[in-house]
């Protein structure tokens, strides 16, 4: 495949994962085998999607700061949480066999989407957290699984932030991103330290992916819950459709 034709794949792919990400979740099911038909092996597909997944929650915290409606200290102590959990995940993602990641990835794809179709309680309209004990170890856990994967892991915050702490989705969204963007940081730093990483296609993912997130977080501080309820109903039945193969 031509070189330019490979990197407008990965910007256009890269724009729609941005969206998914940020209003729900799942853009990775997108931008993971794309890099993967593009030439990477699945442990540099994994590292090399990070820099967009961290270009991605940069633009999306930003667009969201703007808009004044980040509360960045509260989303700073619940990603301090997943940071442990996302560097051991992270270590043990670059010591696994290729063709075992892959399984392991198809495995969790389908417990990510079964976890969705769960029915949802209402949320509170309140953008202030009711803390419950659990919140700091399942937030380590989720971090291990970031670390290890990522994918899916839009859901899982949204999951923790709307059901765990009965967030409301757009206050959901906004401490997703800027924790997301927290443990992506370390996460990066060994997937390159340890030649994990293509640069060119990650900065090419990047521009998609912040692309991407800068158009969601403006449709989601304007449009609110509505929106992002119905984004997320797109992602979940997209990584579904993958799953069984009719994608």
């Amino acid at each position: 495949m031509p070189e330019l034709q490979a990197l407008l794949i990965l910007f256009f792919a890269g724009v729609a994962a941005g969206i998914m990400n940020v209003m729900a979740g799942g853009g990775s099911t997108i931008t993971l085998p794309v890099l993967v038909l593009l030439g990477l092996d699945a442990g540099v597909a994994n590292g090399t999607n990070r820099v967009a997944i961290l270009v991605q929650n940069i633009s999306a915290t930003l667009t969201f700061s703007s808009e004044k409606k980040t509360r960045i200290r509260k989303s700073i102590s619940y990603g301090l949480w997943t940071i442990p959990g996302a560097i051991s995940g992270a270590f043990m993602a670059t010591r696994i066999e290729d063709a075992l990641f892959e399984k392991i990835l198809a495995g969790l794809l389908i417990v990510v989407v079964l976890t969705m179709l769960l029915p949802r309680g209402s949320g509170t309209s309140n953008r202030i957290a009711r803390e419950s004990v659990w919140t700091g170890p399942v937030l380590l856990l989720i971090g291990f699984y970031g670390g290890f994967i990522q994918l899916g892991i839009g859901f899982l915050f949204m999951a923790v932030f709307f059901h765990l702490l009965h967030l409301d989705l757009l206050a959901t969204t906004v401490h997703k991103v800027t924790v997301v963007l927290l443990y992506t940081i370390p996460t990066l730093i060994v997937f390159a330290a340890l030649g994990k990483v293509d640069w060119g296609f990650g900065l090419t993912l990047a521009a998609g992916n912040a692309t991407g997130a800068f158009i969601a977080a403006k449709v989601a501080i304007r449009r609110g819950e509505k929106v992002i309820r119905g984004v997320m109903v797109i992602a979940v039945l997209i990584m579904a459709l993958r799953i069984l193969g009719l994608v």
